[in-house]
């Protein structure tokens, strides 16, 4: 333990008692993503918008087609939860101009270093930074959340107490121990207040992607993971310095977003991908290709939608007004009847 950050959090501990593992995830994050080039080759890890701009092309023809779909309207606005360096939303964006659609953007991010490289990819644009999704102002929002929920802090459990983080000099940082038959629960209320109030704003016009790595039927277990230069690594070891996340439980997502929005999904991202013609773009873009760049499509075409690699762990959800005729790409038509069956039934 070397850095200022993690003196300052032991010294903490020390003082006040063990903290909450959320407590704990959240303090580090906040610093990292305040100090550390966090995506990218040079950084931690890579999201899909990084692997190749097919990714973003994709969602932004999902959005674009319901604002086509829900008759153009002209108030329109982009909105973005965690966009990272801005490269999913320069992709969405160039599909939205490509079908004539201009609209002013909206990101929540609070990192003062995300802010400046989304400033320089997004030139042009009329952007403007949140540091909560409370403050996006009401209208018609295409929204996407790609890799934002799986940041936010969780709590765990073990037989109902929550679990906490402690710090000594001969162990550094540490939690309580699981005793043998007993399994951690997660939970996390931070994403849950968020979705009921990405729901509450798509149903007064819009929609939403939610595209994280998760599970989808509220199973149970401990999925709290740390990465360093691309490398799984201790949650405990160098905090503030690596990538802290949890897998999102998308079923209680869904569960404070069903009263008030239309929720479809979640589906793998490979299939939702693939839906929507991942592999007819990407043919299209290596006709003008050399050979080395066809290499790189067909191998982020690969690691977009293979069930190996990102296409099954990660997902899919999409959140429509409740009430909607809209028919949206990329979820199988029984999934979208069986909603709207189920919508009318529970009213």
């Amino acid at each position: 333990m070397t850095s200022a950050f993690a003196k300052e959090l032991a010294q903490h501990i020390s003082d006040n008692g063990p903290i909450t593992v959320a407590d704990y995830m959240s303090a580090c994050l906040q610093h990292y993503y305040a100090t550390v080039p966090a995506i990218g080759t040079a950084g931690d890890f890579t999201t899909a918008p990084e692997i190749s701009q097919m990714f973003g092309e994709m969602l932004g023809a999902w959005l674009v087609d319901i604002w086509m779909q829900s008759g153009r309207p002209d108030n329109a606005q982009y909105v973005e939860l965690g966009p990272g360096r801005g490269t999913l939303a320069a992709d969405v964006l160039r599909v939205f101009a490509g079908a004539g659609l201009k609209p002013p953007v909206h990101l929540v991010e609070t990192s003062p270093e995300m802010r400046r490289l989304q400033k320089e990819k997004l030139q042009g644009h009329d952007v403007t930074w949140h540091d909560t999704f409370d403050t996006v102002p009401a209208g018609f929002s295409l929204i996407a959340a790609n890799e934002f929920f799986d940041a936010l802090p969780v709590h765990q459990y073990i037989d109902d107490t929550e679990r906490r983080v402690h710090w000594d000099q001969g162990r550094g940082f540490y939690a309580d121990p699981v005793p043998k038959g007993e399994k951690i629960v997660e939970s996390s209320p931070v994403s849950c207040a968020i979705a009921d109030t990405l729901a509450r704003h798509v149903q007064n016009g819009g929609a939403a992607l939610i595209i994280d790595y998760g599970y989808a039927a509220g199973e149970k277990g401990e999925t709290l993971q740390a990465v360093s230069r691309h490398r799984y690594a201790s949650v405990f070891d160098n905090p503030g310095a690596q990538d802290i996340t949890a897998h999102v439980d998308f079923a209680a997502l869904a569960r404070v977003m069903s009263p008030y929005a239309f929720v479809l999904g979640p589906v793998g991202q490979g299939d939702f991908l693939q839906r929507l013609g991942m592999t007819q773009r990407a043919e299209a873009l290596t006709r003008h290709a050399n050979d080395s760049q066809k290499k790189d499509i067909q191998t982020a075409l690969f690691r977009l939608v293979a069930p190996s690699e990102m296409g099954q762990l990660f997902k899919v959800m999409g959140v429509l007004p409740k009430q909607n005729n809209l028919n949206p790409a990329g979820f199988a038509d029984a999934e979208i009847q069986n909603n709207r069956h189920r919508q009318n039934s529970t009213g």
